[in-house]
């Protein structure tokens, strides 16, 4: 891989953790979370239609891919809500691909090889540091059972980038135009998100984009920018390594997280952080 797509991929790691410190660091982590998904709509609305649309056959998959991403930033906010970003991260980013690997045995029939093993066991091992680590943290009973459910939460969207994840790579295929397709899922869960907010919460809402309004901005544009680039990276550059490239993410999130979000990362979490990272790669590169 050139060193110019190996930059370029890591861009796209860095604004994926980034998008992510804006949700943890606002004050209202769903409303941020609404924020981020309506800007990403409001900036791919006006490009699709000098994009190449998507085939008919890929909509299944997209209706039922933005159904699960609204059930996605409920989880992500609720991660965020009750935990450290550097806590929640790694659990969300890096169990996906060990639960899609998993899951891929009986659903598609496929089989697990000796470094996809040693990935799970690398990540499962860094998700029982990660465990050990929030209970040793703090004697505090609140704070120990607010930890507890960010770990609960994180692990629950876990399975929900799975899903989505899985659906996604179906629907991609499908659609012949995978750009317009992921375009089409940001406005599709824009829409839905700001709907059930105007219902819920429409001065809340209103309020809240009015302080926060530049977390639509940058945070849309990080969401965007991520994909954008990691998807141009797949087309000049192998796709297992751009894979395992973009999992430095985790590492990303950790760093940010230590010094923007002034969070304090023990070495016990530290060390998970490091196995859940490599366990992530390695799942992509086997």
């Amino acid at each position: 891989m050139a060193p110019s797509v190996v930059a370029i991929v890591l861009c796209g790691a860095l604004l994926h953790a980034g998008w992510n410190a804006l949700v943890k660091k606002g004050r209202d982590p769903f409303l941020s979370s609404v924020l981020v998904a309506g800007g990403a709509g409001l900036i791919s609305l006006p490009l699709l239609p000098f994009l190449v649309q998507p085939a008919a056959a890929s909509w299944p998959y997209a209706l039922a891919s933005t159904v699960i991403h609204y059930a996605y930033y409920g989880l992500l906010a609720a991660a965020y809500r009750h935990g450290d970003m550097s806590h929640a991260y790694p659990l969300m980013r890096g169990s996906a691909p060990l639960l899609v690997a998993v899951s891929s045995v009986p659903l598609l029939g496929e089989h697990l090889s000796t470094a996809q093993y040693a990935a799970v066991a690398c990540i499962s091992g860094g998700i029982f540091g990660l465990w050990f680590a929030t209970r040793t943290a703090t004697s505090d009973d609140a704070g120990a059972h607010s930890r507890r459910r960010a770990t609960a939460y994180a692990l629950l969207n876990a399975l929900v980038i799975a899903a989505y994840t899985l659906i996604d790579g179906l629907g991609a295929r499908a659609s012949a135009a995978p750009a317009a397709y992921v375009m089409w899922l940001h406005v599709l869960s824009a829409i839905g998100l700001i709907a059930w907010c105007l219902l819920r919460c429409p001065r809340e809402l209103r309020d809240y984009a009015r302080q926060y309004w530049k977390v639509a901005i940058l945070g849309g544009a990080g969401t965007l920018g991520a994909y954008g680039l990691a998807l141009w990276a797949m087309t000049v550059a192998p796709l297992a390594a751009v894979a395992a490239l973009r999992e430095t993410s985790i590492l990303f999130a950790a760093l940010i997280a230590r010094f923007f979000l002034a969070e304090r990362i023990g070495s016990k979490r530290a060390l998970a952080i490091a196995a859940i990272a490599a366990g992530a790669v390695l799942m992509r590169l086997a």
